[in-house]
Protein backbone atom coordinates (compact mmCIF):
# COMPACT_ATOMS: atom_id res chain seq x y z
CA UNK A 1 0.00 0.00 0.00
CA UNK A 2 1.15 3.53 -0.82
CA UNK A 3 -0.12 6.02 1.76
CA UNK A 4 -0.85 8.92 -0.59
CA UNK A 5 -2.26 11.21 2.11
CA UNK A 6 0.60 10.40 4.49
CA UNK A 7 3.36 10.88 1.92
CA UNK A 8 1.96 13.69 -0.20
CA UNK A 9 0.29 15.73 2.54
CA UNK A 10 1.74 14.48 5.83
CA UNK A 11 -1.57 13.19 7.20
CA UNK A 12 -1.24 10.31 9.67
CA UNK A 13 -2.67 6.96 8.56
CA UNK A 14 -4.22 3.94 10.26
CA UNK A 15 -1.26 1.58 9.86
CA UNK A 16 1.69 3.93 9.41
CA UNK A 17 3.52 2.14 12.23
CA UNK A 18 3.63 -0.99 10.09
CA UNK A 19 4.58 0.71 6.82
CA UNK A 20 7.14 3.23 7.94
CA UNK A 21 9.24 1.70 10.68
CA UNK A 22 12.55 -0.15 10.93
CA UNK A 23 10.65 -3.23 12.12
CA UNK A 24 8.27 -3.27 9.14
CA UNK A 25 7.79 -6.74 7.62
CA UNK A 26 9.29 -8.47 10.69
CA UNK A 27 6.09 -10.49 10.79
CA UNK A 28 3.59 -10.47 7.92
CA UNK A 29 0.08 -9.15 7.71
CA UNK A 30 -1.94 -12.30 7.03
CA UNK A 31 -4.89 -12.38 4.62
CA UNK A 32 -7.15 -15.31 5.48
CA UNK A 33 -9.73 -16.42 2.93
CA UNK A 34 -12.16 -17.62 5.59
CA UNK A 35 -14.45 -19.11 2.93
CA UNK A 36 -14.54 -19.20 -0.84
CA UNK A 37 -18.31 -18.83 -0.98
CA UNK A 38 -19.61 -15.45 -2.13
CA UNK A 39 -23.04 -14.00 -2.82
CA UNK A 40 -21.69 -11.88 -5.71
CA UNK A 41 -19.78 -12.69 -8.92
CA UNK A 42 -17.14 -9.99 -9.43
CA UNK A 43 -15.35 -9.72 -12.76
CA UNK A 44 -11.90 -9.40 -11.14
CA UNK A 45 -12.22 -11.98 -8.34
CA UNK A 46 -8.80 -13.57 -7.71
CA UNK A 47 -10.35 -16.56 -5.91
CA UNK A 48 -12.98 -17.13 -8.62
CA UNK A 49 -15.62 -17.47 -5.91
CA UNK A 50 -19.15 -18.73 -6.53
CA UNK A 51 -22.31 -18.72 -4.44
CA UNK A 52 -22.00 -22.33 -3.36
CA UNK A 53 -20.67 -24.38 -0.47
CA UNK A 54 -17.03 -25.40 -0.80
CA UNK A 55 -16.11 -28.68 0.92
CA UNK A 56 -13.17 -29.21 3.29
CA UNK A 57 -12.76 -25.61 4.40
CA UNK A 58 -10.96 -25.12 7.72
CA UNK A 59 -13.01 -26.25 10.70
CA UNK A 60 -13.62 -24.10 13.75
CA UNK A 61 -10.97 -25.96 15.76
CA UNK A 62 -8.46 -25.72 12.92
CA UNK A 63 -9.16 -21.98 12.60
CA UNK A 64 -8.69 -21.48 16.34
CA UNK A 65 -5.36 -23.32 16.29
CA UNK A 66 -4.30 -21.22 13.30
CA UNK A 67 -5.13 -17.96 15.09
CA UNK A 68 -3.32 -19.10 18.24
CA UNK A 69 -0.21 -19.80 16.16
CA UNK A 70 -0.41 -16.36 14.52
CA UNK A 71 -0.63 -14.71 17.94
CA UNK A 72 2.36 -16.62 19.26
CA UNK A 73 4.31 -15.83 16.09
CA UNK A 74 3.64 -12.12 16.51
CA UNK A 75 1.50 -11.46 13.43
CA UNK A 76 0.21 -7.86 13.81
CA UNK A 77 -2.89 -7.99 11.58
CA UNK A 78 -5.29 -10.71 10.42
CA UNK A 79 -7.44 -9.66 7.49
CA UNK A 80 -10.60 -11.75 7.30
CA UNK A 81 -11.40 -12.05 3.59
CA UNK A 82 -13.17 -14.41 1.21
CA UNK A 83 -15.15 -15.07 -0.93
CA UNK A 84 -17.46 -13.16 1.32
CA UNK A 85 -16.23 -13.64 4.89
CA UNK A 86 -19.61 -12.82 6.44
CA UNK A 87 -20.91 -16.08 4.96
CA UNK A 88 -18.70 -17.97 7.42
CA UNK A 89 -21.03 -18.58 10.37
CA UNK A 90 -18.44 -18.34 13.16
CA UNK A 91 -16.65 -15.26 11.80
CA UNK A 92 -17.49 -13.13 14.84
CA UNK A 93 -16.24 -15.73 17.31
CA UNK A 94 -12.95 -16.08 15.43
CA UNK A 95 -12.46 -12.33 15.12
CA UNK A 96 -13.00 -11.94 18.86
CA UNK A 97 -10.46 -14.68 19.46
CA UNK A 98 -7.89 -12.91 17.29
CA UNK A 99 -8.55 -9.53 18.87
CA UNK A 100 -8.31 -10.90 22.40
CA UNK A 101 -4.98 -12.51 21.44
CA UNK A 102 -3.54 -9.13 20.49
CA UNK A 103 -3.97 -9.38 16.70
CA UNK A 104 -5.66 -6.49 14.92
CA UNK A 105 -8.72 -7.97 13.21
CA UNK A 106 -9.85 -6.28 10.00
CA UNK A 107 -12.51 -7.29 7.49
CA UNK A 108 -12.59 -7.17 3.69
CA UNK A 109 -16.18 -7.52 2.49
CA UNK A 110 -18.54 -6.57 -0.31
CA UNK A 111 -20.72 -4.96 2.36
CA UNK A 112 -24.03 -6.20 1.00
CA UNK A 113 -24.77 -8.39 4.04
CA UNK A 114 -24.08 -5.79 6.74
CA UNK A 115 -27.43 -5.14 8.38
CA UNK A 116 -27.74 -3.04 11.54
CA UNK A 117 -27.52 -6.25 13.59
CA UNK A 118 -24.44 -7.44 11.69
CA UNK A 119 -22.71 -4.07 12.15
CA UNK A 120 -23.31 -4.33 15.89
CA UNK A 121 -21.78 -7.81 15.89
CA UNK A 122 -18.74 -6.51 13.99
CA UNK A 123 -18.23 -3.96 16.75
CA UNK A 124 -18.61 -6.55 19.51
CA UNK A 125 -16.29 -8.98 17.72
CA UNK A 126 -13.47 -6.45 17.88
CA UNK A 127 -12.99 -5.61 14.21
CA UNK A 128 -10.90 -2.44 14.15
CA UNK A 129 -11.66 -1.70 10.52
CA UNK A 130 -14.05 -2.84 7.79
CA UNK A 131 -13.10 -2.31 4.15
CA UNK A 132 -16.09 -2.39 1.81
CA UNK A 133 -15.63 -2.84 -1.93
CA UNK A 134 -17.37 -0.30 -4.13
CA UNK A 135 -16.17 -0.30 -7.73
CA UNK A 136 -18.23 2.50 -9.17
CA UNK A 137 -21.46 4.38 -8.67
CA UNK A 138 -24.81 2.66 -9.20
CA UNK A 139 -24.96 0.44 -12.27
CA UNK A 140 -21.20 0.61 -12.81
CA UNK A 141 -20.64 -1.14 -9.50
CA UNK A 142 -23.49 -3.59 -10.09
CA UNK A 143 -22.03 -4.69 -13.43
CA UNK A 144 -18.58 -5.01 -11.88
CA UNK A 145 -20.01 -7.04 -9.00
CA UNK A 146 -22.32 -9.17 -11.12
CA UNK A 147 -25.50 -8.44 -9.16
CA UNK A 148 -28.33 -5.94 -9.29
CA UNK A 149 -28.70 -3.64 -6.28
CA UNK A 150 -25.17 -4.47 -5.05
CA UNK A 151 -24.36 -0.75 -4.90
CA UNK A 152 -27.33 0.18 -2.73
CA UNK A 153 -26.76 -2.78 -0.42
CA UNK A 154 -23.05 -1.92 0.00
CA UNK A 155 -23.89 1.72 0.75
CA UNK A 156 -26.38 0.60 3.37
CA UNK A 157 -23.67 -1.63 4.85
CA UNK A 158 -21.31 1.35 5.09
CA UNK A 159 -23.94 3.45 6.81
CA UNK A 160 -24.73 0.68 9.28
CA UNK A 161 -21.04 0.37 10.17
CA UNK A 162 -20.73 4.10 10.72
CA UNK A 163 -23.83 4.14 12.90
CA UNK A 164 -22.47 1.25 14.98
CA UNK A 165 -19.15 3.01 15.54
CA UNK A 166 -17.13 0.68 13.31
CA UNK A 167 -14.38 2.39 11.31
CA UNK A 168 -15.18 1.82 7.65
CA UNK A 169 -13.32 2.41 4.40
CA UNK A 170 -13.97 2.17 0.68
CA UNK A 171 -12.07 -0.20 -1.63
CA UNK A 172 -12.09 0.54 -5.38
CA UNK A 173 -10.35 -1.57 -8.06
CA UNK A 174 -9.67 0.61 -11.09
CA UNK A 175 -10.07 -0.65 -14.69
CA UNK A 176 -11.19 0.78 -18.02
CA UNK A 177 -14.71 -0.21 -16.95
CA UNK A 178 -14.92 2.21 -14.06
CA UNK A 179 -12.06 4.72 -13.90
CA UNK A 180 -14.32 7.53 -15.04
CA UNK A 181 -16.30 7.02 -11.81
CA UNK A 182 -13.32 8.02 -9.64
CA UNK A 183 -14.41 11.70 -9.27
CA UNK A 184 -17.87 10.55 -8.23
CA UNK A 185 -16.32 8.13 -5.74
CA UNK A 186 -14.51 11.03 -4.06
CA UNK A 187 -17.78 12.99 -3.96
CA UNK A 188 -19.54 9.96 -2.49
CA UNK A 189 -16.91 9.45 0.21
CA UNK A 190 -17.14 13.10 1.22
CA UNK A 191 -20.93 13.07 1.32
CA UNK A 192 -21.02 9.86 3.36
CA UNK A 193 -18.12 10.92 5.61
CA UNK A 194 -16.04 7.86 4.70
CA UNK A 195 -12.63 8.38 6.36
CA UNK A 196 -10.52 6.03 4.22
CA UNK A 197 -10.30 5.21 0.49
CA UNK A 198 -8.09 2.51 -1.03
CA UNK A 199 -7.67 2.51 -4.80
CA UNK A 200 -6.49 -0.88 -6.06
CA UNK A 201 -4.70 -1.49 -9.33
CA UNK A 202 -5.83 -4.61 -11.20
CA UNK A 203 -3.85 -7.80 -10.58
CA UNK A 204 -4.06 -10.46 -13.27
CA UNK A 205 -5.08 -13.45 -11.15
CA UNK A 206 -8.21 -15.59 -11.06
CA UNK A 207 -11.00 -13.90 -13.02
CA UNK A 208 -8.76 -10.83 -13.07
CA UNK A 209 -6.63 -12.66 -15.65
CA UNK A 210 -9.51 -12.72 -18.09
CA UNK A 211 -9.88 -8.93 -17.96
CA UNK A 212 -6.16 -8.07 -18.07
CA UNK A 213 -6.78 -6.30 -21.38
CA UNK A 214 -9.20 -4.03 -19.53
CA UNK A 215 -6.48 -2.68 -17.27
CA UNK A 216 -5.69 1.00 -17.68
CA UNK A 217 -3.11 1.96 -20.26
CA UNK A 218 0.07 3.47 -18.88
CA UNK A 219 -1.11 6.94 -19.90
CA UNK A 220 -4.48 6.40 -18.23
CA UNK A 221 -2.72 5.22 -15.09
CA UNK A 222 -0.64 8.39 -14.99
CA UNK A 223 -3.79 10.49 -15.40
CA UNK A 224 -5.49 8.44 -12.68
CA UNK A 225 -2.56 9.03 -10.32
CA UNK A 226 -2.47 12.74 -11.13
CA UNK A 227 -6.12 12.96 -10.17
CA UNK A 228 -5.60 11.01 -6.92
CA UNK A 229 -2.75 13.32 -5.93
CA UNK A 230 -4.73 16.42 -6.82
CA UNK A 231 -7.84 15.34 -4.90
CA UNK A 232 -5.85 14.23 -1.87
CA UNK A 233 -4.16 17.62 -1.68
CA UNK A 234 -7.45 19.42 -2.21
CA UNK A 235 -9.13 17.51 0.62
CA UNK A 236 -6.16 18.19 2.88
CA UNK A 237 -6.27 21.93 2.18
CA UNK A 238 -9.97 21.96 3.04
CA UNK A 239 -9.26 20.27 6.36
CA UNK A 240 -10.86 16.98 5.30
CA UNK A 241 -7.96 14.74 6.21
CA UNK A 242 -9.17 11.50 4.71
CA UNK A 243 -6.73 8.64 4.40
CA UNK A 244 -6.08 7.94 0.71
CA UNK A 245 -4.03 4.94 -0.43
CA UNK A 246 -3.20 3.18 -3.67
CA UNK A 247 -2.60 -0.55 -3.64
CA UNK A 248 -0.94 -3.25 -5.77
CA UNK A 249 1.32 -1.11 -7.94
CA UNK A 250 4.50 0.20 -6.32
CA UNK A 251 5.31 2.29 -9.38
CA UNK A 252 3.00 4.71 -7.57
CA UNK A 253 5.69 5.24 -4.93
CA UNK A 254 8.26 6.43 -7.47
CA UNK A 255 5.67 8.48 -9.37
CA UNK A 256 4.60 10.27 -6.19
CA UNK A 257 8.23 10.94 -5.27
CA UNK A 258 8.99 12.42 -8.71
CA UNK A 259 5.93 14.66 -8.55
CA UNK A 260 6.83 15.82 -5.06
CA UNK A 261 10.42 16.44 -6.10
CA UNK A 262 9.18 19.00 -8.63
CA UNK A 263 7.17 21.00 -6.08
CA UNK A 264 9.01 20.47 -2.77
CA UNK A 265 12.48 18.87 -3.07
CA UNK A 266 13.16 18.96 0.67
CA UNK A 267 9.95 17.13 1.53
CA UNK A 268 10.60 14.73 -1.37
CA UNK A 269 13.86 13.68 0.29
CA UNK A 270 11.99 12.96 3.55
CA UNK A 271 9.36 10.97 1.68
CA UNK A 272 12.04 8.95 -0.10
CA UNK A 273 13.35 7.80 3.28
CA UNK A 274 9.85 6.72 4.32
CA UNK A 275 9.42 4.82 1.08
CA UNK A 276 12.69 3.02 1.70
CA UNK A 277 11.36 1.93 5.08
CA UNK A 278 8.20 0.70 3.36
CA UNK A 279 10.43 -1.38 1.03
CA UNK A 280 7.97 -1.77 -1.84
CA UNK A 281 6.17 -4.94 -2.80
CA UNK A 282 6.14 -7.32 0.16
CA UNK A 283 4.82 -10.58 -1.31
CA UNK A 284 6.45 -13.32 0.74
CA UNK A 285 7.82 -10.90 3.34
CA UNK A 286 5.32 -8.39 4.73
CA UNK A 287 2.18 -10.12 3.53
CA UNK A 288 0.98 -13.70 3.41
CA UNK A 289 -2.22 -15.47 2.49
CA UNK A 290 -3.90 -18.57 3.87
CA UNK A 291 -6.76 -19.80 1.73
CA UNK A 292 -10.01 -21.47 2.75
CA UNK A 293 -8.41 -24.93 2.62
CA UNK A 294 -5.39 -23.97 4.71
CA UNK A 295 -2.84 -23.56 1.92
CA UNK A 296 -0.27 -20.81 2.48
CA UNK A 297 0.66 -18.42 -0.35
CA UNK A 298 3.14 -15.51 -0.67
CA UNK A 299 0.13 -13.23 -1.14
CA UNK A 300 -3.52 -13.65 -2.07
CA UNK A 301 -2.77 -13.65 -5.82
CA UNK A 302 -0.38 -16.65 -5.76
CA UNK A 303 -3.16 -19.22 -5.32
CA UNK A 304 -1.62 -21.39 -8.02
CA UNK A 305 1.45 -21.93 -5.82
CA UNK A 306 1.37 -23.25 -2.26
CA UNK A 307 4.14 -22.98 0.32
CA UNK A 308 2.51 -25.65 2.48
CA UNK A 309 -0.67 -26.30 4.42
CA UNK A 310 -1.40 -25.36 8.02
CA UNK A 311 -3.10 -28.72 8.50
CA UNK A 312 0.31 -30.35 8.19
CA UNK A 313 2.57 -27.63 9.63
CA UNK A 314 1.96 -24.45 11.57
CA UNK A 315 1.89 -21.24 9.58
CA UNK A 316 4.86 -19.98 11.59
CA UNK A 317 6.94 -23.01 10.59
CA UNK A 318 6.02 -22.68 6.93
CA UNK A 319 6.83 -18.96 6.90
CA UNK A 320 10.34 -19.30 8.29
CA UNK A 321 11.30 -22.27 6.11
CA UNK A 322 14.21 -20.86 4.10
CA UNK A 323 14.39 -24.00 1.95
CA UNK A 324 11.11 -23.18 0.16
CA UNK A 325 12.19 -22.15 -3.38
CA UNK A 326 9.62 -19.46 -4.19
CA UNK A 327 9.65 -17.92 -0.74
CA UNK A 328 13.42 -17.76 -0.74
CA UNK A 329 13.48 -16.26 -4.24
CA UNK A 330 10.92 -13.57 -3.39
CA UNK A 331 12.96 -12.60 -0.35
CA UNK A 332 16.05 -12.28 -2.51
CA UNK A 333 14.34 -11.08 -5.66
CA UNK A 334 16.83 -8.37 -6.60
CA UNK A 335 19.24 -11.10 -7.67
CA UNK A 336 16.59 -12.60 -10.00
CA UNK A 337 14.90 -9.60 -11.61
CA UNK A 338 15.36 -9.10 -15.33
CA UNK A 339 15.02 -6.27 -17.85
CA UNK A 340 14.28 -2.72 -16.81
CA UNK A 341 13.28 -3.79 -13.28
CA UNK A 342 16.81 -5.02 -12.57
CA UNK A 343 18.44 -1.66 -13.27
CA UNK A 344 15.69 0.67 -12.05
CA UNK A 345 16.88 3.44 -9.74
CA UNK A 346 13.75 2.97 -7.63
CA UNK A 347 14.23 -0.72 -6.95
CA UNK A 348 14.72 -0.04 -3.24
CA UNK A 349 11.25 1.54 -2.95
CA UNK A 350 9.40 -0.68 -5.45
CA UNK A 351 11.11 -4.05 -4.98
CA UNK A 352 10.25 -5.19 -8.47
CA UNK A 353 6.50 -4.64 -8.07
CA UNK A 354 4.16 -7.61 -8.65
CA UNK A 355 5.89 -10.79 -9.80
CA UNK A 356 2.59 -12.59 -10.31
CA UNK A 357 1.56 -9.95 -12.86
CA UNK A 358 4.79 -10.48 -14.83
CA UNK A 359 4.21 -14.23 -14.75
CA UNK A 360 0.63 -13.83 -15.99
CA UNK A 361 1.64 -11.78 -19.05
CA UNK A 362 5.10 -13.09 -19.93
CA UNK A 363 5.17 -16.55 -18.36
CA UNK A 364 8.27 -15.38 -16.50
CA UNK A 365 7.93 -14.19 -12.92
CA UNK A 366 11.21 -12.25 -13.11
CA UNK A 367 10.27 -10.20 -16.18
CA UNK A 368 9.35 -6.53 -15.70
CA UNK A 369 5.91 -5.87 -14.26
CA UNK A 370 3.78 -4.91 -17.29
CA UNK A 371 1.81 -2.45 -15.15
CA UNK A 372 4.85 -0.26 -14.47
CA UNK A 373 3.98 3.03 -16.18
CA UNK A 374 7.23 4.91 -15.55
CA UNK A 375 9.39 5.81 -18.54
CA UNK A 376 12.96 4.57 -18.97
CA UNK A 377 14.17 8.12 -18.34
CA UNK A 378 12.22 8.34 -15.11
CA UNK A 379 13.70 5.13 -13.75
CA UNK A 380 17.24 6.14 -14.68
CA UNK A 381 17.85 4.08 -17.82
CA UNK A 382 19.29 5.33 -21.09
CA UNK A 383 17.29 5.22 -24.30
CA UNK A 384 18.29 1.62 -24.92
CA UNK A 385 16.97 0.64 -21.51
CA UNK A 386 20.37 -0.44 -20.23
Amino acid sequence: MIGISRLYCGTAGLMDNLRFSHTAHKRPVVVWNTTRQCNLHCVHCYSQSENKTYPEELTTNEAKAFIADLAEFGVPVLLFSGGEPLLRKNIFELARLASDAGIRAVLSTNGTLITEETASKLKTAGFSYVGISLDGIGETNDKFRGAKNAFNAAVEGMRNCTEAGVRVGLRFTVTKYNYKDVPAIFDFAEAENIPRMCFYHLVYAGRGSSIANDDLTHQQTREFMDYILMKTEELHKRGLNKEILTVDNHSDAAYLYLKLKEKDPKRADEVLQLLRLNKGNSSGTGIACVDNLGYVHPDQFWRHYSLGNIRQRKFSEIWIDTSEPLLNALRNRKAHLEGRCKDCQFLDICNGNFRVRAEAIYGNMWAPDPACYLTDKEIGLNQEGQ
